[in-house]
């Protein structure tokens, strides 16, 4: 596979006019494969030299975040689906439903190590923790796996809590031995993991959703709250210390299709989180691939679902199933040069959206399709290009 890509000019723009809308341009495609692979997680390295891509062909690809460059792959070990990936250093990890936790060098794009969690088993989430980050817990069919990664042997599992199969597992970054669970039975569980790991006396409490859970994120000042996106597309937010429902969004998707005016939301991707703000958007997407990020609020009484803040429109032609935002320049990586961030799907492609002004950067996303995209800025916490600045677009095709 090459490793330059060929730059084709693509200058597309609309002339429609919406109230506090900035528009943008697409700046550039990727397509990933010369296929019909999904792009199922992006996920950033923490200098933001490189992202980890996970496609459908049981294969990981990397890129630069910055020029879209294809540097390497990770490549014939996985046997099936790659359910999650995460940068540690220029260490890969990714899990599997094959049973197994793989673990590469991105210099060499070599496995390093193998853990398998047993015959049968899928893996579909992992997370590392503990008092020294040397546990890591894994997600598989209805238990939660132990191993000390210094030797990588199994030190515990518990078997009790979850009826069916354990969808994400988190450690929280300011509790270490504190392990958050979330199933298919549709519940959440919190776990203290310190000593002996048992179901019995290291249970710490149960919420209970009512349906099958797909993705939960933390978030808050001290990662004191947690937001839980369902695979019926409904969105609750909790607080973690007391185990309390703060906000139930049974009517997601309907509050944030009527809070638009593209076509009705169709599923939720993520939600995003702006430690600065103290802000926390649902990202909803059309089953055509346009993307919406949806202010939330439900403070002081109130339970809504805002107009969007950024659209990215015409980019996908399909399903999107990963959105990553760049670092914002507060972070001091500058290096991104004005990127706002990627968007992978099944359409197999990468769409990234730039910014000519990066400094002006505060908050960002990016997206990968040909088209382009328009954002609207109703809050002054996410500060994007004026209205005058529209870059051209480019396609860049493996």
């Amino acid at each position: 596979e090459p490793t330059d890509m060929d730059i084709e000019a693509n200058q597309q723009h609309t002339n429609d006019s919406t109230t506090s809308s900035k528009k943008f341009s697409l700046k550039n495609t990727i397509q990933t494969n010369f296929g019909d692979d999904y792009v199922f997680q992006i996920v950033p390295k923490e200098d933001w030299t490189s992202m980890a891509v996970s496609l459908s062909s049981n294969t990981v690809k990397l890129y630069s975040p910055v020029t879209g460059q294809f540097v390497g792959e990770c490549s014939g070990r996985h046997s099936d689906s790659i359910n999650q990936i995460l940068f540690f250093g220029n260490v890969l990890h990714s899990c599997s439903s094959d049973g197994t936790i793989r673990t590469w060098d991105t210099r060499s794009y070599q496995q390093v190590s193998c853990l398998n969690a047993g015959p049968s088993q899928e893996v579909f989430s992992f997370s590392f923790g503990g008092s020294d980050d040397n546990l890591l817990a894994a997600g598989c069919k209805s238990q939660i796996l132990f191993w000390d990664w210094r030797n990588k042997k199994q030190v515990a599992c518990l078997e009790e809590s979850h009826m069916e199969d354990v969808t994400q597992v988190h450690f929280v970054p300011d509790q270490k031995n504190k392990l958050v669970s979330a199933s298919i039975d549709g519940l959440i569980c919190t776990f203290d993991t310190s000593g002996e790991i048992n179901d019995d006396d290291h249970l710490e409490s149960v919420m209970n959703v009512g349906t099958s859970i797909g993705k939960v994120g933390l978030f808050g000042k001290k990662y004191e709250k947690l937001w839980c996106l369902t695979h019926i597309e409904t969105l609750s937010i909790w607080d973690l210390n007391d185990s309390k429902l703060e906000a139930n969004f049974e009517d997601a998707r309907p509050l944030a299709s009527n809070s638009w005016a593209l076509d009705q939301v169709d599923y939720f991707v993520d939600c995003h989180y702006s430690g600065v703000d103290d802000n926390l958007w649902v990202i909803g997407a059309t089953n055509s691939g346009n993307l919406g990020y949806f202010p939330v609020a439900y403070s002081g009484g109130m339970r809504s679902i805002l107009s969007p803040e950024a659209v990215l429109h015409g980019g996908h032609t399909g399903v999107v199933r990963s959105v990553l935002a760049s670092p914002t320049v507060k972070t001091g990586l500058n290096q991104t040069n004005g990127v706002f961030g990627w968007t992978g799907g099944e359409d197999g492609r990468l769409c990234c959206w730039l910014s000519d002004e990066s400094s002006a950067i505060d908050h960002s996303w990016i997206s990968t399709s040909l088209v382009e995209s328009r954002e609207l800025l109703q809050n002054a916490s996410i500060q994007t290009i004026g209205r005058s600045q529209r870059p051209q677009a480019t396609s860049l095709v493996a």
